[in-house]
């Protein structure tokens, strides 16, 4: 089982590496731009990939990239087949990287909460000082 990772796992990094250089030099759909391939993940039988993009400049529409990437699915998948020399290349299934949005996203909660604890601690009224023992304190010789 171990050795059937490592295969998946290079697998993974190689259509990284390729899809990013065959939509940089040979996809000429104007709806593409510069792409970022964040990653890609195989399925154990490697039948299936995901691939996982971002639009390196945010002045295009992810569905105009997204609809570009999908109809170039079949192109890129025949030119990973040459240049990978595999019996099956798998299936490519691109997906936006919602990453950075989740991050922004959990990062705006994080200090909004934060926010939240410091304006409740400076409204709350001090406890009183606890450093002298109290009077009816038994704990003496």
């Amino acid at each position: 089982m171990p050795k059937e990772f490592q295969r998946s796992r290079r697998v993974e990094e190689q259509i990284q590496r390729l899809l990013a250089e065959l939509i940089r030099r040979d996809v000429k759909d104007p709806r593409v731009g510069l792409v970022t391939i964040t990653a890609v993940e195989v399925t154990r039988d490697l039948s299936h990939a995901k691939v996982f993009f971002l639009p390196f400049d945010g002045k295009r529409p992810i569905a105009d990239v997204l609809a570009a990437l999908t109809s170039a699915a079949g192109f890129l998948r025949i030119h990973l087949k040459k240049q990978m020399q595999m019996r099956h290349v798998p299936e490519l299934q691109f997906l936006p990287d919602e990453t950075i949005d989740r991050a922004v996203r959990l990062s705006a909660l994080i200090n909004t909460a934060v926010a939240d604890d410091a304006r409740k601690a400076a409204s709350a009224p001090p406890e009183p000082a606890t450093d002298a023992p109290e009077s009816g304190d038994d704990s003496g010789p």
